[in-house]
C-alpha cells in the first residue's frame, strides 16, 4: 500500500499516523519547505506542492500511489489536484484504488439548530463551502470515471493535541461567546485518521458526517476545559456586540447539529465520541500542548 496525502498538515499527519505499519508506505505535501523536516521525522515522505504545479520527484512518487487523500481547500480556482490533472487522474496515479476527500460540514449551510444528515439537501451559504460542493462533485465524477470508491468525509470542527480549549485558555485567546441556541459539532482528529483508515480498508465510497455524538455550546467547552485546568473561564460576552473577523462571524451564521450515525451504523467506533471524555483524555494525559 501506498497512502499520498495532498494537505499534509494537522489532519494529514493524523492520517498519516493511523495508517502507519509495515509495508505501507507514506507521501505527503505541504506547501512550505520548511514543514518536509518534521514530516519525515514522522515517517511522511514529503515532497512541497504549491498548488500550481506538480515537482517531477512527487510526480515520480505519485505513479505508485494505491490510496490518495486531497484535503487542500479548493479556493476560488477550484479544486488544485483536478485542475492540474483535467480530472484525468488515473495518468497521475495509475495504481489508484481508493479515494478520500475532506470536505465540511458547511456544505450543508444553516438548519436553525435542527439535525442534519447524508441525505439532507444541501444549501451552502460561504462561499468556501460552494467550492467544497464542487469539489466534491469533482470527486464522485473521477470515482465513476475510474470505478473506484471515493470516500467524502464532511469533518465538523477539527480539535485535538495541540489545538483545542487548553491552548486557548493558557494563551488567554479562548472567548466565551454567547449566542442564543448555537450549537456546533466537533472532531478529534485521531477520529479523522481512524475513519479514513477504517473506510479505506473496507474500500467504501460515498459520503460521510465524520463528528462527535454531541452538538454543544462553543461556550459550554470552554467552561468544561477551564474546570479541568482549575481556573475561572473567560467572562461571557455577547455575540452580537463582540468583535470578531468575518470569517469567524459567518461561522456562527450556521446552526446546525450532524448526525454520524451512517458511520457508527457502519461500525466505526468513534473514541472520542463527546467533548467531556476528549478533554479529559487530553488533559489527564498531557497531551494537550501537541
Amino acid at each position: 500500500m501506498h497512502v499520498i496525502i495532498f494537505g499534509c498538515g494537522y489532519s494529514g499527519t493524523a492520517i498519516a499516523k493511523a495508517f502507519a505499519g509495515r509495508g505501507i508506505r507514506i507521501t505527503g505535501t505541504t506547501r512550505s519547505a520548511d514543514k518536509t523536516a518534521p514530516l519525515a521525522k514522522e515517517g511522511i515522505e514529503a515532497f512541497v506542492f504549491d498548488g500550481e504545479t506538480l515537482d517531477p520527484a512527487l510526480s515520480e512518487a505519485m505513479k505508485s500511489a494505491t490510496h490518495l487523500i486531497q484535503s487542500i481547500a479548493p479556493g476560488k480556482a477550484g479544486d488544485p489536484l483536478l485542475r492540474l490533472a483535467h480530472l484525468n487522474i488515473r495518468a497521475f496515479m495509475p495504481k489508484l484504488e481508493w479515494i478520500c476527500y475532506f470536505s465540511t460540514v458547511g456544505v450543508y449551510g444553516d438548519h436553525k439548530g435542527a439535525w442534519v444528515n447524508e441525505d439532507t439537501p444541501l444549501h451552502p451559504v460561504a462561499d468556501r463551502s460552494v467550492e467544497r460542493v464542487e469539489a466534491e462533485d469533482g470527486w464522485h465524477r473521477v470515482g465513476i470515471r475510474l470505478g473506484i470508491p471515493v470516500s467524502v468525509l464532511r469533518l465538523a470542527g477539527i480539535y485535538g493535541p495541540g489545538r483545542n480549549a487548553f491552548c486557548n485558555l493558557e494563551k488567554g485567546t479562548a472567548r466565551r461567546l454567547i449566542k442564543a441556541n448555537q450549537v456546533f459539532n466537533r472532531i478529534r482528529v485521531e477520529d479523522i485518521g481512524a475513519c479514513a483508515k477504517f473506510l479505506s480498508v473496507r474500500q467504501l465510497g460515498g459520503i460521510y458526517n465524520v463528528t462527535d455524538n454531541e452538538p454543544a455550546p462553543p461556550q459550554d467547552v470552554i467552561v468544561e476545559a477551564a474546570r479541568l485546568m482549575g481556573i475561572e473561564p473567560p467572562p461571557e460576552q455577547p455575540f452580537e456586540t463582540s468583535e470578531l473577523t468575518p470569517m469567524a462571524r459567518s461561522f456562527y451564521g450556521e446552526n446546525k447539529r450532524v448526525s454520524n450515525a451512517k458511520l457508527r451504523t457502519l461500525g466505526f467506533p468513534f473514541r472520542y465520541p463527546e467533548y467531556r471524555m476528549s478533554l479529559a483524555e487530553l488533559w489527564s494525559s498531557g497531551r494537550w500542548r501537541g
